[in-house]
């Protein structure tokens, strides 16, 4: 009896992994276009008066040739901008990238806090935590292709 409730917990903590593996994975869904691997897309809830929101993500180029994420566009913002956030003298400052965002051949470039990152503005309806929207990344020469990010709390700093 005692063999029998043993291997029953077993095989219940087996399922259970079993089980909470696919879920895991569905929140750091690795989406491939052509060489390029992006994985990690998120966002920040908005606080509720906010009319912006910033997206975050890491893209790999396993490629021979650099590229360039040249536009952003999603359903949640009337504008999405390409941003770089960086320190002059005491002031962190923020500023449209007009170039886009060069992804180098073998590198990886990773959208963060206080750095790269994508800016929605004009939201339509503002990122609540647990949710999840899509935006639309293009690329110089990958093309397009939709990801979708996973709304964590205001106060998320990493991935």
């Amino acid at each position: 009896m005692k063999y029998l409730k043993e291997i029953t917990f077993a095989l219940i903590l087996t399922v259970a992994a079993v089980l909470t593996t696919p879920w895991a994975k569905a929140h750091d869904t690795e989406i491939k276009l052509g060489d390029l691997v992006i994985t990690g897309a998120w966002s920040r809830q908005s606080p509720m008066a906010a009319d912006v929101s910033a997206g975050f993500l890491k893209i790999q180029n396993a490629g021979q040739q650099d590229d360039r994420l040249i536009k952003a566009e999603t359903t949640i913002s009337a504008m999405t901008q390409l941003h770089d956030m960086k320190m002059e003298g005491d002031v962190m400052k923020m500023a449209e990238l007009q170039g886009g965002i060069p992804i180098p051949a073998g590198g990886t470039v990773e959208l963060k806090p206080k750095s790269l990152h994508l800016m929605f503005m004009g939201l339509s309806k503002p990122p609540v935590e647990g949710e999840r929207f899509t935006a639309t990344l293009t690329f110089e020469k990958a093309g397009a292709v939709e990801v979708s990010f996973e709304v964590k709390a205001a106060d998320a700093q990493m991935h």
